[in-house]
């Protein structure tokens, strides 16, 4: 079994912790720990192999990318633009129904959540974005940014790249420089294209209801691992939690961990291998600014 310890894969960061799910998502050969220091750090393990040599063999061309199940334009189907028709939606989820890359069309929008216009929900890591975006525009703007090799993968996950003056998926607070400069945005966009791969592992679904007919949550929109969680100020407030853990496991046993973790228990951790926890914190804009961001408070 060969090790690589990525410093740059802090497990307190989001889209780090999304980018390490993903590297196993991209190499099913790659399992994936975390240490237990005070901050962990992601571990990626291989047998008798380098684990970013084989994440760079596994990383996606340009082809794969630009022709994803949620692509603007994919085959005969009606367009997928930011927002999406119920129609448009349903014919593109029967036609890429059996495609390899169906889990990017669940893991970010769902159609048992309907607005009044007849469009269908969005999941919370897939926000809005500036001019009318889609996920599938800011991944493909990402990818092109990447030169796979194993020195250029090493340097992300050593937490040495340079980061790239782009949006990214949309999410990561990092990306922010200040309130005083808001239209700068850096990422690194390695980080990111993992970081989409993960979400394989967070399918998004709805009630099937009217979102309208509720009083408390105009929207039913919910996505594995979000939760509402109360507040010291006494209000609930939705946010992704995740956990680090220290046994190795591959993309299928971080699935199964996900459903026997039980985040409100934090004594039942150790018995399934489970050492730290995080929650998001969203990023509080300031009058009609719209920008999206989850930074992170541990459980």
């Amino acid at each position: 079994m060969r090790e690589v310890s990525c410093p740059g894969l802090r497990a307190d960061w989001v889209n780090a912790w999304l980018a390490a799910v993903g590297a196993t998502r991209l190499e099913p050969r790659l399992r994936l720990r975390w240490t237990a220091d005070s901050l962990p750090r992601a571990v990626l393990c291989a047998d008798d192999a380098d684990p970013v040599g084989l994440l760079a063999q596994a990383w996606p061309v340009r082809r794969e990318i630009e022709g994803l199940s949620i692509a603007r334009t994919w085959g005969d189907t009606p367009t997928v633009p930011r927002k999406v028709p119920i129609r448009s939606f349903r014919e593109r989820a029967r036609a890429a129904r059996a495609h390899l890359s169906a889990w990017t069309i669940s893991s970010t929008m769902t159609d048992l959540d309907v607005d009044r216009k007849g469009e269908v929900a969005h999941a919370r890591f897939d926000p809005p974005a500036p001019k009318g975006l889609t996920i599938h525009d800011r991944l493909v703007g990402v990818h092109r940014q990447v030169t796979p090799t194993v020195e250029r993968l090493a340097e992300s996950l050593d937490g040495k790249a340079a980061r790239v003056q782009n949006n990214g998926l949309g999410f990561d607070i990092a990306r922010l420089a200040s309130q005083a400069d808001a239209s700068v945005r850096m990422v690194d966009p390695v980080i990111e294209v993992l970081a989409f791969h993960g979400l394989a592992l967070l399918p998004v679904r709805g009630t099937g209801t009217d979102r309208h007919i509720s009083k408390l949550d105009r929207s039913s929109v919910r996505q594995r691992g979000w939760h509402r969680v109360g507040l010291a100020n006494g209000q609930t407030e939705h946010s992704f939690l995740w956990p680090a853990w220290t046994q190795l496991l591959d993309f299928n046993g971080i699935d199964a961990l996900l459903d026997i973790w039980n985040w409100k228990r934090p004594s039942s951790w150790r018995g399934v291998g489970i050492h730290g926890g995080w929650r998001t914190v969203r990023y509080r804009h300031k009058g009609a600014e719209s920008t999206r961001g989850y930074g992170s408070e541990r459980l």
